[in-house]
């Protein structure tokens, strides 16, 4: 039955493969060896298995090779990026800090400039109340003159047609036009001063809407400048609250923790002196300006809680991420690996004290350090260990080299953040930190 199979198979494939004979010729002989269509093709199929392995290997070996490179050399674009946009966010920040105070202090000489343009204005509303009073007076006193005049009037009409009786006529005529020479003399002169009042009292008015009209412009240009601080403290205030968000920290009491910390006085102490104004004087102004203040100082809060937690990279070679966070073989990978060369340096995060500088099993040479606010941070398979234990060490200060120590299948870094001591996953402090670094 197998021979006639095979006898079958060499048949069917005789049509495509035909029966080969290999000629071997010696001196005093000549002998040949059959290769059937069986026999071809199974030297064929062979020949395309090694033929298609080693393309799939060749393959395999180049996309390796492809893909390493692709890794350094976006890691590489990343660190690249990462420190132009460091440098971008730290420029930007100091000028809005400039900006800041720059207009600050052109709100406090704006301040200066109302209150000034205030005293000025109640001192010419007090001198015109006061020219006002002095215009009733004369026009009081121009009044009582004139009927005194009519009076005079009359009484040398009277003394003309010698109706008096005492005195001589013309002595009479003579004290009387006296009287009224007088009386002319003093209504001039009143007339004068009521003109050169209504003057002084137009002139008042006149100055009174112009310094009215500068107040405004002023007011609207301190709410132009209010606006523009208030835009720029919200711009830079949003991508530190989204990054502590994106890792799961409280802010509030983060924030609240900083300023316990940042929250010391002192100085000699002077006279105790109250302030004239109470909040319900306040104005708008001084309410905007209070509130940019505020936000200006949850600002610096925010800079120095990330100097203190773990949002920077322990790396600053390049490196590809070569296991992610998470469960592996039914157990928990508490980190993620980044793969380099061994002898890389290894530097802190965030401040912390060094709670761990020895060889620990599986972790191999390792460190770890607790920050502010519950996290720490482990470092493991090091190769050098730079600190000790109890140390401070400060964001960026060199702790440790990459290594392969301990339970491991080649050099990398193994990094850990806890929370509380749980871990949690790296990442999302890395990816946070993107928001802002």
């Amino acid at each position: 039955m197998p021979r006639r199979l095979l006898d079958r198979t060499n048949s069917a494939l005789e049509r495509w493969l035909p029966e080969q004979r290999l000629f071997m010729k010696s001196d005093d002989s000549t002998r040949f060896v059959r290769l059937r269509p069986l026999t071809q093709a199974s030297v064929l199929a062979v020949g395309a298995v090694l033929f298609g392995w080693s393309i799939v290997a060749s393959s395999l070996l180049f996309i390796d090779n492809i893909s390493e490179g692709s890794s350094a050399q976006q890691a590489a674009i990343s660190q690249k990026a990462f420190e132009h946009r460091l440098d971008s966010l730290a420029r930007e920040r100091d000028s809005r800090a400039s900006e800041a105070l720059a207009a600050q202090e052109r709100f406090q000489t704006a301040l200066g400039q109302v209150s000034q343009m205030q005293s000025a204005l109640l001192q010419s509303e007090e001198h015109r109340r006061e020219l006002e009073t002095g215009l009733k007076v004369v026009q009081q006193t121009l009044r009582r003159v004139m009927n005194e005049r009519d009076a005079a009037k009359t009484q040398l009409a009277g003394l003309q047609q010698g109706k008096d009786g005492k005195g001589s006529p013309a002595a009479r005529n003579v004290d009387m036009s006296e009287t009224v020479q007088m009386l002319s003399n003093a209504l001039g002169e009143i007339a004068t001063e009521r003109d050169s009042a209504t003057q002084d009292a137009q002139d008042a008015r006149q100055e009174t809407e112009q310094l009215a009209l500068q107040k405004r412009q002023l007011e609207q240009r301190n709410d132009q400048i209010f606006a523009t601080l208030e835009d720029a403290v919200t711009i830079s205030m949003a991508p530190f609250d989204k990054m502590f968000k994106q890792a799961g920290l409280n802010t509030d009491k983060i924030l609240s923790e900083i300023r316990k910390g940042y929250s010391g006085t002192g100085g000699p102490l002077g006279s105790v002196s109250m302030s004239s104004k109470s909040p319900a004087s306040l104005t708008e102004d001084d309410k905007r300006a209070a509130s940019i203040l505020q936000k200006l100082d949850e600002i610096n809060m925010y800079r120095i809680a990330a100097d203190k937690l773990p949002f920077q990279l322990p790396l600053k070679s390049q490196f590809r991420y070569s296991s992610p966070f998470g469960y592996r073989w039914g157990r928990l990978h508490a980190g993620v690996d980044m793969a380099l060369p061994i002898g890389n340096h290894v530097y802190a995060p965030a401040d912390g004290v060094i709670t761990a500088a020895e060889w620990e099993h599986g972790y191999g040479q390792v460190i770890k350090i607790q920050h502010e606010f519950g996290v720490s941070t482990v470092y493991g398979h090091l190769s050098k260990i730079r600190v000790q234990k109890g140390q401070k060490v400060s964001q960026g200060d060199l702790i440790g080299d990459t290594g392969n120590t301990g339970r491991s299948t080649g050099p990398h870094l193994h990094y850990e953040i806890r929370l509380g001591g749980k871990p949690v996953d790296p990442m999302t402090f890395i990816k946070a930190a993107k928001n802002v670094f």
